[in-house]
C-alpha cells in the first residue's frame, strides 16, 4: 500500500513539475509578447502626471514606483533578448518611450532644481550636470545617454519626426504626450506630432508682420535628416537652400490657409527659435 501511495505521489509531482515548467512566466512574457506590451505602465504614468506637455514633477517624485519599475524593465535581460524580434515600429517606439522616461527620472532625481549656470534658467534640466551627454541608462541590453538615443539611435530609423516626439524636460520642447508611443500606433502618433507642430509656438511661428518663419531648434539639430526626408518635396521654393525647402515642405501641409498664402509670396526669412530650457513643470502653475 505504501509502495502504491509513494508511486502515485511521485507521478503527481512529475506532472506538477511539467505544468510549472511550461506555465506562464509573467515578467518574461510581458517583454517578449511584443514590444508594445512593455509600455502599458509608462502609458499610465504619462496619463496621470502629464497635462498639455507639462509634468507634475512634485507628485511624480512622491509616487515614482511605477516609473522606476518601468525603467527597470527597459534594462532587463528579458527586454534585451526580445528586442531584436520586434518590428521596426516597435523598436522606434521603445526608444522614444525610453528617452522620455529617462528624462522624467533625471528630473525627479534632482527635483526641485535650482541651478546657478547663468546660460540656463535656474529651474532647468540643463542645470543637472551631464543630464544629456554623461548620465547613463540601461535599455535593450545597452548603456546609453539621452544624447546617444537622440543623435545615434533614432537617426537609424530615418524619420526625423521621431525627434519631435521627445520630451526634453523643457518648455521649448515639442509637447510631451500624455500617452506612451506604441509600434501599432506609431505612424498615427507621429502624424499627430507632425500636424500639431505648426499650431504651437514652441515649434513654428509664422510672423506675417516681420516676414519671418521661426522654427524650433530641434529641426536645426537634425537638419540633415529633415533635408533627406523633405528636401525634394515638390518644385516650390527652388531658389531657397535645401534646409529651407525641407522645413517649408514639412510645415506647409498643416498651416492655415492665410499662412499658406503668406508662403506663396516667398518674401520671408526662415530662422531657428531660441530654445527655451525652462523646466516643463506643472507643479504650482494655474491650469
Amino acid at each position: 500500500m505504501n509502495r502504491i501511495f509513494r508511486r502515485g505521489l511521485l507521478s503527481l509531482l512529475v506532472v506538477a513539475a511539467v505544468v510549472l515548467s511550461n506555465g506562464p512566466r509573467p515578467h518574461a512574457q510581458d517583454s517578449s509578447s511584443g514590444g508594445d506590451a512593455l509600455h502599458k505602465p509608462f502609458d499610465e504614468v504619462l496619463d496621470l502626471y502629464v497635462r498639455d506637455g507639462l509634468v507634475y514633477y512634485l507628485a511624480l517624485r512622491s509616487d515614482r514606483g511605477k516609473l522606476d519599475r518601468y525603467i527597470a524593465s527597459l534594462g532587463s535581460q528579458a527586454t534585451a533578448t526580445a528586442y531584436p524580434g520586434w518590428t521596426r515600429d516597435e523598436q522606434a517606439a521603445f526608444w522614444i518611450n525610453a528617452y522620455n522616461a529617462f528624462v522624467l527620472r533625471t528630473v525627479i532625481d534632482q527635483y526641485p532644481i535650482r541651478g546657478r549656470a547663468k546660460e540656463y534658467p535656474s529651474a532647468s534640466i540643463r542645470q543637472i550636470p551631464g543630464a544629456f551627454e554623461r548620465l547613463t541608462h540601461r535599455a535593450a541590453g545597452r548603456s546609453v545617454t539621452l544624447d546617444t538615443i537622440d543623435k545615434m539611435i533614432l537617426p537609424e530609423f530615418k524619420d526625423p519626426r521621431l525627434h519631435l516626439a521627445l520630451g526634453r524636460g523643457a518648455i521649448g520642447s515639442p509637447r510631451l504626450r500624455s500617452e506612451a508611443f506604441t509600434g501599432q500606433r506609431l505612424e498615427a502618433q507621429l502624424k499627430s506630432v507632425e500636424t500639431e507642430c505648426p499650431t504651437r509656438s514652441e515649434c513654428i511661428i509664422v510672423d506675417t508682420t516681420t516676414n519671418r518663419i521661426a522654427v524650433t531648434s530641434v529641426v536645426g539639430w537634425h537638419e540633415g535628416e529633415f533635408v533627406t526626408n523633405y528636401g525634394n518635396s515638390g518644385k516650390r521654393f527652388t531658389s531657397r537652400s535645401p534646409v529651407e525647402r525641407a522645413v517649408l515642405a514639412f510645415i506647409e501641409p498643416n498651416l492655415f490657409a492665410t499662412e499658406r498664402e503668406f508662403l506663396d509670396k516667398d518674401q520671408f526669412r526662415v530662422t531657428y527659435s531660441d530654445f527655451n530650457w525652462e523646466l516643463n513643470d506643472l507643479t504650482g502653475r494655474s491650469r
